[in-house]
């Protein structure tokens, strides 16, 4: 498995089965556009096989932080570890980048999603509610 730091638009393409939906040009080139947005993409036998993405966050009493915004894995590359690779490569490059940690959201019935963050070591915290607004 080789994990790549993905910046060009074609390579999101490629791997555009991974998505929940088609990449969309003009979002897919500003995320890369943003050097504190990230694609990581694994790559098995030169295929696209799972990528995670990061978004680094900063608050005055926080300071930066990485939020792993999405994890994705193709249905015959699930179980493999791809997904712990993914995460490992993530939280190695929010601390290169000087992140004081890195944090995520999931449903708290998505027991895979649940499982793939205890094993890359992840603390869960069942109180937290997300909030959100739809447009």
């Amino acid at each position: 498995m080789d994990i790549r730091l993905v910046t060009s638009f074609d390579a999101v393409v490629a791997a555009g089965h991974l998505f929940d939906d088609p990449p969309r040009e003009d979002a897919t080139r500003a995320f890369l556009a943003d050097d504190r947005h990230h694609l990581l993409i694994a790559y098995v036998d030169d295929r696209p096989a799972g990528f995670v993405s990061g978004v680094e966050t900063i608050h005055p009493d926080k300071g930066v932080e990485m939020f792993l915004y999405e994890l994705g894995v193709d249905d015959p590359h699930r179980r493999r570890g791809v997904a712990s690779a993914l995460i490992a490569r993530l939280i190695d490059l929010a601390r290169e980048r000087g992140c004081t940690g890195v944090w995520t959201g999931t449903e708290k019935d998505n027991a895979a999603a649940l499982a793939t963050y205890r094993r890359a070591g992840a603390e869960l915290d069942f109180d937290t509610v997300a909030v959100s607004w739809g447009f």
